[in-house]
């Protein structure tokens, strides 16, 4: 069975729903994950933004303001980032968009301002015309004491010089370096630490990273993706990787608290499934990634097409099952996104596939679906940010057997791995027809998903591992600098 069925959707009693929506905005923390994506149906009917109450509910009873509140009488924690308050930190990303890279760096400012460390970020290639994502991202981090300065401007230049520490965000971000530092690149590279996401071959270009054995080091999300820089710069490049250091990544607070909270998840679960046309007993799964040939949304289709067939020639009973592809780019409407609609209408899909704008929210889609599917191709996801956010919602994960899928899923007790490209189309149905038929394995993959996080993939343990690599650099840094 999917999610337990609620009589709540009364239409005299969705009246209530502001009300409801007060009550938990008192309850948790859920309201930092204001739902501002818009829906998009491939039956093309009537949908209702989720975010409307939400946001009214808060200006009522907040003024639009948040404020954490520690209600613990207990000495607090010491925070394991602590050395680095007073310090000038220096965050170097290649862009400022809703991917990974960006949103971990943007991650990493807030937790550095937090123990009182000055931050700056300079955004590298940043778009000329005005955007409202953008917009919305350097508000963002202006509102928590981050300050935006222009990439190329001399006042980036003063802050790499006199920074403790400068962080570069991907490889790509690699090129600001000569691009704009020039002739004190030299000075700065002893205390920069490299945080490198890129999975695919195309990244590996000497313009790119040619300065990377001369950093202070490298911080990669997986042991996968650190093995191939490793072996790629050397065979490729023929330059040798700096000290590297592997950092897995956790959920935030924020993200937890509203994974932990029945009440919320319940009501998030019931609005979006509304808002999509699912019911209540109606089995999900669901594919959180950006829309596009590497994130395999198109490969997914067909093991989910092929999954209805099965269900059908074998006469199985289960509720009906929908597919959600939660990353889409309605305003760009790409050739590949095109080729997806296409074949959900050619295989009259209409009313089981669908599809959700892009959006930097996922709470309440982990709320509302009972399997997330990872299909990310080739070698896989650098890790997978999401897969733990999944995990933490005590959902199962059908991932590809690549990339950092493979340090957080364990095979046959927190999900089930399928090989990656087209011979992985029939594995993955095969193993949607078993989540699908077997509810017991889905509760308990999805609970012991959730142990998994509570063990390792927490904020606080990220907070751990990345406070041990800074303190390495600032140590190497110390010691160029004595020696010099």
């Amino acid at each position: 069975m999917g999610k337990q069925p609620s009589a709540w959707i009364t239409t005299q009693q969705k009246k209530r729903w502001p009300l409801m929506i007060l009550l938990l905005l008192s309850l948790s923390t859920l309201m930092a994950f204001l739902i501002r994506s818009t829906f998009d149906s491939c039956s093309n009917g009537s949908i209702n933004n989720v975010g409307n109450f939400i946001r009214e509910g808060q200006e009522e009873e907040k003024g639009g303001t948040h404020h954490e509140v520690n209600h613990n009488d207990e000495a607090p924690t010491p925070n394991p980032l602590d050395f680095m308050k007073s310090k000038l930190v220096l965050l170097v990303s290649h862009e400022l968009s809703l991917s990974g890279g960006p949103l971990l760096l943007m991650e990493l400012a807030f937790l550095l301002r937090e123990v009182g460390a000055d931050v700056v970020w300079v955004t590298n290639q940043k778009q000329t015309e005005s955007d409202d994502i953008i917009y919305s991202l350097e508000h963002k981090m202006l509102n928590r004491g981050v300050q935006v300065f222009s990439a190329k401007g001399q006042e980036a230049i003063d802050t790499a010089l006199k920074a403790d520490l400068v962080v570069l965000n991907t490889a790509v971000a690699g090129k600001w370096l000569d691009a704009v530092l020039k002739e004190h690149v030299a000075d700065v590279l002893p205390k920069v630490l490299w945080w490198i996401h890129e999975m695919r071959g195309h990244y590996f270009k000497l313009e790119y990273v040619k300065h990377l054995p001369l950093v202070g080091g490298a911080m990669i999300d997986s042991h996968t993706t650190a093995n191939y820089w490793k072996n790629r710069t050397r065979e490729r490049l023929g330059i040798k990787m700096p000290e590297t250091y592997v950092v897995h990544l956790g959920n935030s607070k924020e993200l937890m608290e509203v994974a932990e909270n029945r009440v919320a998840k319940r009501v998030l679960c019931e609005h979006v499934r509304e808002s999509l046309g699912v019911k209540n007993e109606d089995l999900v799964f669901a594919l959180i990634n950006s829309v596009s040939r590497g994130k395999g949304q198109d490969l997914f289709l067909r093991s989910f097409h092929e999954s209805l067939k099965l269900i059908q020639e074998r006469k199985l009973k289960v509720p009906p099952i929908h597919a959600v592809i939660v990353g889409s780019d309605m305003n760009a409407q790409t050739k590949f996104e095109t080729e997806l609609r296409n074949f959900v209408s050619q295989n009259n899909m209409q009313g089981r596939v669908h599809f959700v704008n892009k959006t930097l929210t996922v709470a309440p889609y982990l709320a509302s679906i009972d399997v997330l599917v990872q299909n990310s191709q080739a070698r896989g996801e650098c890790f997978g940010r999401i897969t733990i956010e999944a995990m933490a919602f005590q959902l199962p994960v059908l991932g590809t057997a690549a990339g950092g899928t493979m340090e957080i899923v364990v095979n046959g007790t927190t999900g089930l791995l399928h090989p990656a490209g087209k011979e992985g189309v029939m594995p993955l149905s095969n193993n949607i027809v078993k989540l699908a038929t077997n509810v017991e394995k889905r509760l308990t993959m999805g609970k012991r998903g959730y142990e998994r996080v509570k063990e390792r993939f927490l904020e606080h343990h990220m907070s751990e591992r990345i406070a041990k690599v800074l303190k390495e650099i600032l140590l190497h840094k110390a010691k160029r600098h004595s020696e010099s």
